[in-house]
């Protein structure tokens, strides 16, 4: 590899602190979870349900549309599965094979291809060496270039696969599963993780639970193979133009997470000057009204609240029914997203791992190997067992959030030892105790 490729490379892996390469999910990034949306703007102008429109351009996605065919009609794409930072994902007919697939899309700037070809070298010595497919790790089916108006786009075939481990969690309520799911989870992923860092000397670098795959939908209506939902067949139009980037309005050049957060203030602002309007019910996240009575004629009508009670009852009711198909859920899993993956002998930068899953040694900027694969998959354990990330540190004025785990960590190994410390003594102790000799006594 030459000097510029090295340093292609090296850029190309680099990763914002909130955003990874999610090449096979719909859930790109950690919405719903506490604050974190609300303090800090995250470094892309995109939010987790879509990818903007700021990129459909030279260099950047390919303008995607139901209908499209991609290789000379062998794949018909269907809908939309997700996108990342490098490329969107979509679900596609295989009209060669007649099964479904997801397709995923490169952006066609030289860097962006030279990382989806690293990924490719990457993913097919994982399919290389599975050809029963029992290691749990995603198959690549095919993979080839596609021209568009924005250049060539590198696309990548893959099985279908169904929710990431981030809906599982979701579909609980955040409340965790129970632990005997959760070792069931957990085997399949050490299967995977085994094979790749014994027998392939790979480290994913990226392992969370939206890259985590289990092998079909939670919900069996949501799953295209199950639901008869009928194909969409190809469309005969030829290549339109990229949706237009929208003007830039004169508000001082606010991202849209900026004015995400400006329009919940204003709604919050709304919400305390007109109580009694219903459109600020209807605005509230959970829909729902814990100040109870407002002491206007429409809040008290019956048929007002009649509907607020069916409202609330149909919300529990569709809460407990997700739990229960997250209960009866398959567990069978696999690995995915490569596209930031490294050999154990050739790594391409020291800046891996999404932050709430980033190892000790990454933090330090130390040398990491397999191991940083393996904290992030304790991380993901502890997740699944309680619904809640183990490490979400935040900055303050006078800190990073680096500091501040590193001052987590710190705390949590020194209660550590002393711990272990206490239970050694205690164990000392009662082996001193046990070779006291067992002296008769004699009532006189």
């Amino acid at each position: 590899m030459s000097e510029a490729e090295a340093a292609g490379s090296l850029s190309r892996r680099r990763m914002e602190d909130e955003e990874g390469a999610a090449a096979m999910e719909a859930d790109a990034a950690h919405s719903g979870r506490g604050e974190a949306e609300d303090e800090e703007v995250e470094s892309s102008d995109y939010t987790s349900e879509d990818e903007g429109t700021e990129d459909y351009r030279r260099g950047g996605y390919h303008a995607v549309r139901v209908g499209d065919s991609f290789k000379q009609g062998a794949y018909v794409v269907q809908y939309k599965l997700g996108w990342g930072h490098f490329s969107t994902v979509w679900l596609a007919w295989d009209t060669v094979h007649s099964r479904y697939v997801a397709l995923k899309v490169q952006k066609s700037a030289q860097h962006y291809t030279e990382a989806a070809m690293d990924e490719v070298k990457i993913l097919k010595q994982i399919a290389d060496g599975d050809p029963d497919d029992s290691k749990c790790v995603v198959k690549l089916l095919d993979h080839f270039k596609h021209s568009g108006p924005n250049g060539n786009h590198v696309c990548m075939v893959f099985e279908f696969l169904g929710d990431n481990l981030l809906t599982l969690i979701k579909y609980t309520d955040y409340r965790g599963i129970p632990l005997p799911m959760v070792k069931e989870i957990c085997r399949h992923v050490l299967i995977g993780l085994d094979y790749l860092h014994r027998t392939l000397s790979i480290i994913h670098t990226d392992l969370k639970p939206e890259n985590i795959l289990l092998v079909s939908t939670i919900d069996p209506t949501k799953d295209p193979r199950k639901s008869g939902v009928p194909l969409v067949p190809p469309s005969m139009r030829t290549d339109e133009p990229p949706p237009k980037v929208p003007a830039q309005s004169g508000n001082g050049g606010l991202t849209k997470n900026q004015k995400k957060k400006i329009r919940k203030k204003a709604k919050r602002a709304v919400a305390a000057t007109s109580e009694g309007s219903s459109a600020v019910a209807s605005a509230d996240t959970d829909g729902s009204d814990d100040r109870g009575d407002l002491g206007t004629t429409n809040e008290g009508s019956p048929r007002q609240d009649g509907a607020k009670k069916r409202v609330t009852r149909d919300r529990r009711g569709s809460k407990g029914a997700k739990k229960m198909m997250a209960m009866k859920a398959d567990l069978k899993c696999k690995l995915v997203d490569f596209g930031n993956a490294c050999w154990t002998y050739k790594q391409f930068t020291n800046d891996i791992q999404t932050r709430q899953y980033r190892c000790p040694e990454v933090i330090l900027g130390s040398k990491y190997s397999t191991s940083a694969d393996m904290w992030s998959f304790a991380c993901i354990c502890f997740e699944l067992a309680t619904g809640d990330v183990l490490f979400d540190p935040h900055s303050g004025d006078n800190f990073d959030r680096d500091e501040v785990y590193l001052f987590f960590l710190h705390s949590l190994f020194f209660f550590l030892g002393h711990l272990l410390y206490f239970s050694w003594n205690c164990i000392q102790e009662r082996k001193r105790i046990t070779r006291i000799p067992d002296y008769k006594c004699t009532l006189i």
